[in-house]
């Protein structure tokens, strides 16, 4: 065979393997409102950057239906290629190759693109399409997913994972996107589930669809197994170009740097009249720290679950860092089972990726009731608390309100490692607020008093003053400094800057035993 035959040769592959999936395949893609796989890839990366890998490998199932269909590459396409010029590799589950569904082909290409993300220590990005393990190949195809696992395992907290549902997810695939950082879906055409309805009606006799079973609603705003939710695939493409932009390439480097348009020393009078003056008023944290944060840009993670706390990522003079903040206009920003989960979650990853943290706290306690103490709120909310205190990166608190009992411990105080903590005027820093407080100590003072009101007014105000306010921890250094509001932005700068040096040395251990 000359040299021209052969690189026809070539040419006669790689344009099979394009058009592995048939013409109406990528039709019913299409009208279903779906990009098929190589479409996906390209509006990801930056353009011409993908370089493919395995496109002429083939599956070796014979004897089980499927030998006289072997299309190169099979059911997914794997390689690297930049995003804003920072290397990234992916795989994207093709439906229109046998439904994208997972064989041992499929899985041997993944697991070598997942190797290869490991060793050069560069992001992975899981683009998820596929009908399952194929059934034509059995356990060797169920064998390839516990390989998929096993490596989302050992690349967790190396380098950044991140799962995309375009469409099903159904069964053990369900796994590999729950091990993986971040999880986005999209609307309408996106399904995460272990079991369909159809089996869920013939076992419990229940009716549910598709989209209340494992829809984009259903795990953003109540399982919590997704944090991202876009109006359609392009969108999710661009929202997973961002969420990098803030995180570095693995645990080994620092997040990028980006010149702020915002000035360092700016003061925010804005602050200083968000906090109402009745301390039973709710106000938005979110509102506070796009205050505070560059050029108002903070990007939240987990947005729709467990609103009584808000996650996310922000910048500080150019600087990434993962704000954590409790938010009273949900549940009066009490810490309850899911909000602790969802903050542990993020605190550590944050560690395992070099981000500083920044919380604020306005928190009044630990949700009470039957429900949360019986869910196992104190194993819950002892997640956050271990999260904390396992964190190495700079992490600095501001007390913008109430901060009481033991939830003022759990987020972030000075006696779990903070390294500094600043407080506003208006922190109330107690055991417990001070009308319950005095309800306890006085009790018999004010059955005894002739007007019980004033008395118990009297009281409140002499705990307030003796107590209920920064100044009391300030005297003993719980509190480094009480600051104005509107001076937040340029001393957390200040603090972290100070604090980007920080070394941190931990007792030699295989792991710690965090309270799951």
């Amino acid at each position: 065979m000359s040299t021209e035959e052969r690189i026809e040769r070539l040419r006669l592959l790689r344009e099979e393997h394009e058009h592995a999936g048939s013409q109406r395949a990528i039709d019913k893609q299409h009208e279903a409102g779906k990009m098929t796989a190589r479409e996906r890839i390209d509006a990801l990366v930056d353009k011409g950057s993908f370089v493919e890998l395995d496109m002429f490998v083939r599956h070796e199932a014979r004897g089980f239906g499927i030998e006289d269909r072997r299309p190169p590459g099979d059911a997914v396409i794997t390689g690297w290629g930049t995003i804003d010029g920072r290397t990234v590799f992916v795989f994207a589950e093709d439906f229109t190759v046998f439904g994208g569904s997972l064989g041992e082909a499929v899985s041997e290409k993944i697991c070598k693109v997942m190797d290869l993300a490991m060793d050069t220590g560069a992001p992975l990005i899981g683009l998820k399409d596929s009908g399952g393990a194929r059934i034509q190949e059995g356990v060797f195809a169920l064998d390839g997913y516990g390989k998929i696992f096993h490596r989302n395992v050992r690349a967790s907290g190396v380098i950044p994972q991140i799962s995309l549902i375009m469409g099903p997810c159904a069964g053990g695939a369900v796994y590999s996107p729950a091990m993986t950082d971040f999880v986005y879906q999209v609307e309408g055409t996106s399904h995460l589930f272990i079991t369909g309805p159809d089996v869920i009606k013939a076992v419990t006799g229940e009716e549910v669809t598709f989209d209340t079973l494992g829809g984009a609603h259903s795990h953003s705003q109540i399982s919590g197994v997704t944090h991202f939710v876009s109006s359609d695939g392009r969108h999710a493409l661009e929202e997973i170009r961002y969420l990098l932009s803030f995180l570095p390439q693995n645990n080994m480097e620092a997040p990028p740097f980006f010149t702020p348009a915002d000035r360092a020393d700016r003061m925010e009078e804005a602050l200083t009249t968000l906090i109402p003056d009745s301390p039973n008023q709710p106000y938005d944290i979110v509102e506070l720290i796009e205050l505070v944060v560059d050029d108002g840009e903070f990007y939240q993670v987990h947005q729709r679950y467990a609103e009584n706390i808000v996650t996310g990522f922000g910048r500080l003079d150019g600087y990434s860092v993962g704000i954590v903040g409790n938010n009273p206009s949900a549940l009066a920003g009490t810490l309850d089972i899911d909000a602790s989960v969802k903050a542990a979650r993020f605190v550590r990853f944050c560690d395992a990726f070099n981000i500083p943290l920044v919380t604020f706290v306005d928190v009044p306690g630990f949700l009470p009731g039957v429900d949360q103490e019986h869910g196992g709120i104190i194993r819950h909310g002892a997640k956050l608390l271990y999260a904390y205190c396992e964190a190495t990166v700079p992490r600095v608190t501001v007390i913008t309100r109430k901060a009481y009992g033991g939830a003022y411990v759990v987020m972030n105080s000075r006696g779990v490692g903070a390294d500094i903590a600043f407080a506003w005027p208006t922190a109330e820093i107690a055991v417990m607020g001070s009308q319950g407080a005095v309800n306890i100590i006085h009790r018999r003072d004010i059955a005894d008093a002739a007007d019980t009101e004033q008395r118990r007014s009297e009281l409140i105000a002499d705990y307030e003053t003796q107590f209920s306010n920064p100044y009391v921890a300030a005297e003993r250094g719980l509190i480094d400094e009480v600051i104005e509001p509107r001076e937040t932005r340029y001393r957390l700068i200040q603090a972290l800057e100070m604090l980007r040096t920080k070394r941190t040395t931990l007792p030699p251990k295989k792991h710690g035993n965090i309270p799951l």
